[in-house]
């Protein structure tokens, strides 16, 4: 059988399932499925390099918005605008591509961490990441993979290995 986003398992009832990567390098770009809908990928052409978002609605998984954020050669200011701007109940995803980190500041990694983030604390240059959180979220994601850049141990020249998750999100519940 064939699960949502082919994921390896169904996921039980009042839960979306979803699955991401990742960019790698600076070539391929990072992919978010949630329910089946492929929200963002380098086929439908809406990624870029820095932070990749898709916000879903919690109660309905219905796609909000996607955007990308570039936090190489960006600024950081519209990311801190968009983050603040998400609605309680909605759930995030975020996967970075080529290189998420080098203009996030302070605020942009505790709005991040508000969202259920433990890692973007420790997010470095070219480090891969993705995650999965929420707004109002009271505890910890358990949906959050990183992996540094770590010249001795990168698969990719200058860059690690792509990043991939998968799981079943809980639906908001009222």
């Amino acid at each position: 059988p064939r699960y949502k986003c082919g994921i390896s398992k169904a996921c039980p009832e009042k839960h979306f399932a979803f699955k991401m990567a990742s960019g790698a390098a600076n070539v391929v770009g990072p992919k978010i499925c949630v329910e089946d809908n492929v929200l963002m990928s380098g086929v439908k052409n809406n990624v870029g390099r820095g932070i990749n978002v898709a916000l879903v609605n919690g109660k309905t998984g219905e796609p909000l918005d996607t955007k990308f954020f570039d936090m190489w050669g960006g600024d950081v200011a519209p990311f801190i605008e968009f983050l603040k701007s998400i609605q309680d109940g909605t759930i995030v995803l975020m996967g970075t591509y080529d290189d998420g980190a080098t203009k996030l500041n302070e605020e942009a990694r505790k709005l991040i961490a508000d969202l259920g983030s433990t890692s973007i604390t420790n997010l470095g240059f070219r480090d891969n990441w993705v995650f999965c959180g929420g707004k109002g979220i009271k505890t910890k994601s358990p949906f959050e993979q990183h992996i540094k850049n770590n010249k001795d141990t990168n698969k990719y020249e200058g860059w690690p290995e792509v990043v991939e998750m998968e799981g079943c999100i809980p639906q908001k519940q009222d």
